[in-house]
């Protein structure tokens, strides 16, 4: 006998993907096949958890010697945030998502009101861990930037202070002022495809930073088809003894597909683990862009290169806000946990005509709560007895299949809800 009622819900979840995808293409977008590269991914991860490389957040990070205060605050419990004081720069990457903030066209032309949001941030959290000041281009107005750096240093006096920058306008007395105001580390984001001029500024702009700031990173999006050339970096990388590298899934931000199809990239499919309508503007991964990161992590450690590396997947920067979101529900019903890993509220789920069998068995272990869902025909119980509802057999024989609803807890003017996201077998 099968399971027409788990069979429906599965099929529901599906076709929210499919829908989502089928509307981005129908607007010119490329996906990938469905699945593509996953087999690829899942034995390169595999190697680098057996070489040492540490799995964090359900594996949307991969991590391995120097990791920056901040990524780890970043889906931590002490808070981390980031700011801009402009949006202005003087650049124009076609990757670039600043076009999807809030605003973009004002704090452009204006400036970002950096102030108020500082005020507000230290208001909701006085004791927050890390701040970051990112653009635009924050060298572009410098002044602001110190009195930035200075005003966080007076509102969360121990926190982990960061700056991102093309590294094209750093000098020696920009990079001694930016120390003295507080600032721990200095980000520079390279971009594979500069001339090798300015990608020749940049390195020298590190080796700059190196005498003045204490951290020097560098965060940059991984492109595919660009190995050769990432592996001439990291040895340039090696040589300015840079502390970490982040390594970024590259994506597109939802504006200038034309520039993304010409040079024949794809995205990812399907584009999120969990489905989910995510606040964060950096749009969808490209297809090809995590093999790459896997691979080059691979070859660094064959190397031997000795600067800490992070991969920080378009997954790991969603984890953040789902933490954020759902932490605080962690005890809204005894059938709901916590996911300590991917920071998802989970409850386990059996359908149909499993339902009977997993009641039995779970009322025999001592499980008392339970969620009945009448339409759905599902009953939903503790995730912690899921063992018990794997042993169980149906009156056919059949074992019960117990599955995981993955749940997002969302809030309103008048309260909180939670809605479901997904359903896996468990």
């Amino acid at each position: 006998m099968g399971n027409e009622a788990l069979d429906t819900a599965l099929a529901g979840y599906a076709e929210v993907g499919e829908r989502y995808v089928k509307a981005l293409e129908d607007k010119g977008l490329v996906f990938a096949e469905p699945g593509e590269g996953a087999v690829r991914r899942a034995e390169l991860r595999a190697e680098l958890a057996a070489r040492g490389v540490a799995v964090r957040n359900a594996g949307a990070s991969l991590s391995t010697g120097h990791l920056s205060p901040a990524c780890v605050e970043c889906t931590g419990n002490r808070g981390s945030e980031t700011f801009s004081t402009t949006f202005k720069c003087h650049r124009d990457c076609y990757f670039c998502f600043n076009h999807n903030q809030p605003d973009y066209d004002t704090f452009f032309r204006e400036g970002c009101p950096w102030e108020e949001s500082l005020a507000r941030a230290a208001a909701e959290n006085d004791t927050l861990a890390c701040v970051g000041l990112t653009g635009g281009e924050p060298l572009l107005d410098l002044e602001n930037a110190l009195r930035f750096l200075e005003r966080a240093g007076e509102l969360w006096p121990s926190a982990h202070k960061r700056l991102y920058t093309s590294g094209d306008l750093l000098t020696e007395e920009s990079a001694a002022r930016l120390r003295d105001a507080g600032l721990d580390e200095i980000r520079f984001s390279v971009k594979d495809d500069d001339e090798p001029a300015q990608q020749e500024r940049v390195i020298a702009a590190m080796r700059l930073a190196r005498r003045h700031i204490p951290s020097v990173m560098v965060e940059m999006p991984v492109i595919p088809g660009a190995k050769e050339h990432m592996r001439q970096l990291f040895r340039r990388f090696e040589e300015v003894g840079i502390d970490g590298i982040n390594l970024l899934e590259f994506c597109f931000p939802f504006c200038n597909w034309d520039e993304f199809s010409r040079r024949g990239f794809t995205l990812k499919n399907p584009p999120f683990e969990v489905m989910y309508d995510y606040g964060y503007s950096g749009g969808l991964a490209v297809a090809g862009s995590e093999e790459l990161v896997l691979e080059l992590m691979l070859w660094a450690l064959d190397e031997g290169l000795t600067f800490g590396m992070h991969y920080c997947s378009l997954e790991n920067k969603h984890r953040s806000e789902v933490r954020q979101k759902n932490e605080r529900a962690a005890h809204a019903h005894p059938c709901v946990a916590f996911d300590e890993g991917d920071f998802f509220l989970k409850t386990a789920k059996v359908f149909g005509p499993d339902r009977e069998a997993a009641r039995r068995a779970l009322e025999a272990a001592g499980c008392a709560d339970f969620m009945e869902d009448a339409e759905e025909q599902s009953i939903a119980f503790p995730p912690r007895y899921l063992e018990t509802a794997r042993a169980a057999k149906r009156a056919d024989g059949e074992p019960v299949r117990p599955m995981t609803c993955y749940l997002v807890y969302e809030t309103e003017e008048n309260g909180g809800y939670l809605i479901d996201v997904a359903l896996r077998e468990a």
